[in-house]
């Protein structure tokens, strides 16, 4: 599931596995060189060719959602006590 999309010149957190395709390798959206990494709709993307266009396309970047960083989940230390 995605999170946020990261402001202009901000980084995407893609830490999860499934970013990652252990198969194949396919040609990015975006320079069209090979990569194995995936966004969260599956669309083939270097991190840093996503980074890029994030920067480049703010505005159609939070309509659409294209790529996004991987939803936060709470740490140990995060826990709210009732």
């Amino acid at each position: 599931m995605p999170g946020l999309v990261p402001a202009p010149g901000g980084l995407l957190d893609w830490g999860d596995a499934r970013h990652y395709d252990h198969r194949q390798l396919h040609p990015c959206a975006l320079c069209t060189r090979p990569t194995p990494l995936r966004s969260h709709a599956g669309e083939p993307a270097h991190k840093v060719c996503a980074e890029s266009w994030l920067a480049a396309n703010p505005e159609e970047a939070r309509r659409t959602g294209r790529f996004a960083s991987d939803v936060q989940s709470r740490g140990r230390g995060d826990a709210i006590h009732a």
